[in-house]
C-alpha cells in the first residue's frame, strides 16, 4: 500500500501553506484572539474565493469540489500548523459533515450551497446542558407534530456558535 499523498494533495499543502503563511502569522493569530469573533472576515472570505476550502468535500451538485477526506485533512493539518483563527473545523468538519450523513437532501440543497461559497459559518450543537454528548446523557427531545418535528432541549458550548448564521 502506498500512504504518500498524490501530486495533487502536496499541491493543495503547497497552496493552503504559502496562504496561510501570509494570512496568520504569530502576530496576528494574537491579535485575532482577542477580538469579539475570533477571527478575519476577510481571510475567511478569502479562503473561500482563492482556495475554495470551504467546498472541498461538498459534492459538486451542492456547489463544492467533491473532494474526499484526505484533501480535507491536507487543510486542516495546514490550519493548525499555522493556528489559522477561523470557524473551519465547525463549518466543515462538524456541520457539513452532519449535513451530508443526515440523508436530507432538501436541507443539503438549502445550507450546503452557502457553506461551499464561505457565505455560511456554520456549526454542530451537540454538547447537551450536563455538558454530555454521548447516546446516555442526551436530554433534547423530538416530539412528532403531522409530518415534522418539533426538537425541543439546550445544548451547551458550541463551537464557534457566536459567530454562526447556521447551528445544526
Amino acid at each position: 500500500m502506498n500512504f504518500a499523498f498524490s501530486e495533487e494533495q502536496e499541491e493543495l499543502r503547497k497552496i493552503v501553506r504559502d496562504f496561510l503563511n501570509n494570512k496568520s502569522n504569530e502576530a496576528t493569530v494574537r491579535e485575532l484572539m482577542e477580538t469579539e469573533s475570533g477571527y478575519d472576515p476577510a481571510v475567511w472570505s478569502q479562503l473561500a474565493e482563492q482556495l475554495g476550502v470551504q467546498s472541498l468535500i461538498i459534492p459538486e451538485e451542492f456547489g463544492g469540489q467533491g473532494f474526499g477526506y484526505v484533501e480535507l485533512i491536507v487543510v486542516l493539518e495546514e490550519m493548525g500548523r499555522r493556528l489559522l483563527c477561523a470557524p473551519f473545523f465547525s463549518t466543515v468538519a462538524l456541520a457539513t459533515n452532519a449535513l451530508l450523513q443526515s440523508g436530507d437532501d432538501a436541507a443539503k440543497a438549502d445550507y450546503l450551497p452557502g457553506i461551499a461559497s464561505g457565505e455560511t459559518i456554520a456549526t454542530l450543537a451537540f454538547t447537551e446542558a450536563n455538558g454530555r454528548w454521548d447516546e446516555a446523557g442526551i436530554t433534547i427531545e423530538a416530539t412528532k407534530s403531522g409530518d415534522a418535528y418539533t426538537i425541543s432541549g439546550e445544548k451547551m458550548y458550541v463551537l464557534d456558535g457566536h459567530t454562526a448564521n447556521l447551528i445544526i
